[in-house]
């Protein structure tokens, strides 16, 4: 049997190995309790970028680690190789660019930051989109029940079902009440992110991808937030609101300290290989820094901290470290609740 894993790195180490000397990154946090915590710590590869029960999943069998090991054997081992030919300036394949850009996608889900924005915004619409669904099916069953012609039953797959739970009641007077029920939160997050990697995915728009290259004296960074989806109009005129579908939204994954990942949706990029010019050099550097969440990670550090100054709050510090800790706990016993109370 295989060991469980429940700490789930959610940027690879073959991915963070591109900044690594000696098995060990420079690390920048950008929220630290104290102003006398080092600016820069040489992490293990294997300590940094990950959290405990990020990505468990609770089944009737108990706890299960599903989706790490499908991530890791569908998005990042694929991609390894596409990785090492494309920062080696080397001959790919259609098949290596195919794994390269469903890595980057896997990437660009799979964050504390994208599973805090997910979170938040299905706190604001979940509710509304539950009603909608369940008003719009009754309707369409109530005609079909009138008309005679019941669609056909099928059968459920509980591997892709929305974790949802519906719950019908019977009314005194032959009538029914029917409830659906829905935890924002981890089970959730988790169905989305397996959704549009086996379904969304395919319907994405074909893009061409391509490689640039950083300038003598430019070094690339990377982040625990890597995948970079800009809406860019100039050097002081741009956000990370862009999405996969959005025509002129540039797609950056820097993949080295001097080669990035690059295609813009709607346009041609750059050909492969390019030098980029140091002042664009310069601006991708800042916008790499500016999109991190928590960890920014170098193989040059330089003026980082200046781009970038750090949270120095030792009660944020502690507030979110105490999260993380509840984190797995609060999930699963959330979780129980819903099966127990429908």
């Amino acid at each position: 049997m295989t060991q469980f894993r429940k700490e789930n790195h959610y940027v690879p180490k073959l991915y963070l190995k591109q900044w690594a000397k000696d098995g060990k990154i420079s690390t920048y946090r950008l929220l630290v309790p104290s102003a006398s915590y080092p600016l820069w710590i040489d992490q293990r590869l294997k300590g940094i970028a990950y959290q405990s029960h990020l990505y468990t999943s609770v089944t009737g069998r108990g706890a299960s680690d599903e989706i790490e090991k499908w991530l890791g054997s569908e998005f990042e081992s694929p991609a390894q190789e596409a990785i090492s030919l494309a920062i080696n300036d080397q001959r790919m394949s259609p098949e290596h660019w195919n794994r390269l850009t469903r890595f980057a996608v896997a990437q660009d889900l799979r964050t504390p930051a994208r599973l805090k924005e997910f979170l938040a915004r299905q706190r604001g619409t979940l509710e509304t989109f539950l009603n909608e669904t369940l008003e719009s099916s009754i309707g369409n069953l109530e005609r079909a029940v009138k008309s005679g012609s019941l669609p056909p039953r099928t059968q459920p797959n509980s591997s892709e079902a929305f974790p949802v739970k519906i719950n019908v009641e019977k009314l005194p007077d032959g009538g029914g009440r029917v409830q659906a029920k829905a935890v924002v939160g981890r089970e959730l997050w988790l169905w989305n992110i397996k959704h549009l990697l086996t379904n969304t995915i395919g319907r994405l728009p074909r893009q061409r991808w391509t490689i640039l290259r950083a300038p003598e004296g430019i070094c690339w960074p990377t982040s625990d937030n890597p995948l970079i989806r800009l809406n860019y109009q100039d050097a002081s005129n741009y956000d990370f609101g862009g999405g996969w579908g959005m025509k002129n939204v540039d797609i950056l994954l820097p993949l080295s300290p001097k080669h990035i990942l690059h295609s813009c949706i709607g346009r041609r990029s750059w050909g492969r290989g390019t030098v980029m010019d140091v002042e664009m050099a310069k601006l991708i550097r800042r916008i790499i820094i500016e999109h991190a969440d928590r960890y920014i990670f170098s193989s040059d550090p330089d003026d980082i901290h200046l781009v970038r100054p750090r949270i120095v709050c030792a009660e944020t510090h502690r507030q979110e470290q105490e999260a993380w800790q509840r984190w797995h706990d609060e999930q699963c016993l959330a979780e129980i609740e819903l099966q127990n109370n429908l």
